[in-house]
């Protein structure tokens, strides 16, 4: 299986829609996604994981390295539609202490001040 993230635009928010299997080969891809967003003075972000079906160590990795690349220019990095296994593996890692989740959009997007 393959990954793909696209990006849209809600109000101030973007929301990165994450398909597919976050692994080694793919982390790049997130990366540059996120830097040329910021790069265009994007600061919050929202990760819909929905269709994320597998997250390996490299994108455990990615989605600290996300968070932190955000959180230094300012912006706030929230993830949305956590499947049970995901949000397992988050707890495991401890990153649900610092990537505020939520169980739909709407109230992902109210949360952003």
């Amino acid at each position: 299986m393959s990954f793909h993230a696209t990006a849209r635009q809600s109000g101030q928010v973007t929301i990165v829609d994450l398909t597919g299997e976050l692994s080694f080969q793919a982390a790049g891809a997130l990366r540059r996604l996120l830097l040329d967003l910021l790069s265009q003075g994007r600061k919050n972000f929202l990760l819909n994981l929905r269709e994320l079906k597998y997250l390996d160590s490299s994108g455990i990795g990615e989605l600290a390295r996300a968070y932190v690349s955000v959180r230094n220019r300012e912006g706030e990095l929230k993830v949305i539609n956590l499947s049970p296994h995901v949000s397992e593996i988050l707890r495991r890692v401890r990153l649900h202490t610092i990537l505020e989740d939520f169980d739909d959009e709407e109230s992902a997007l109210r949360s952003f001040s």
